[in-house]
């Protein structure tokens, strides 16, 4: 994480996904649909946010159905998604327990 004086323009930052080691995206946070801020000033509206908590933005184009053919994240895979002067995540996919699933309504 950083803070937002160390990040000049939150929308020009290169961001990459890669897929059990394979790189399956390499864009730029320009490509997002809604600026950082919107998405903040919208939120604020239904919700209070504090220090330390994340928004999730969805991915520029190029990921899941939206590839030829489409490319889906199975159990076991490892996916890792870096964005420039923020840092790397890097996540296994597990199926949920069955207790935490709830019926949709």
């Amino acid at each position: 994480m950083t803070t937002a004086d160390e990040i000049p323009d939150p929308h020009q930052l290169a961001i990459r996904t890669w897929l059990n080691g394979r790189m399956v995206q390499d864009d730029n946070t320009s490509s997002m649909i809604h600026k950082v801020a919107e998405l903040i000033e919208y939120i604020s509206t239904f919700t209070r946010l504090s220090p330390g908590d994340v928004i999730i933005t969805g991915s520029p184009g190029g990921v899941g159905k939206k590839r030829n053919p489409p490319l889906f994240m199975q159990e076991g895979d490892r996916i890792e998604v870096e964005i420039e002067h923020i840092g790397h995540l890097s996540n296994i996919i597990m199926e949920a327990p069955a207790n935490t699933l709830t019926a949709a309504h």
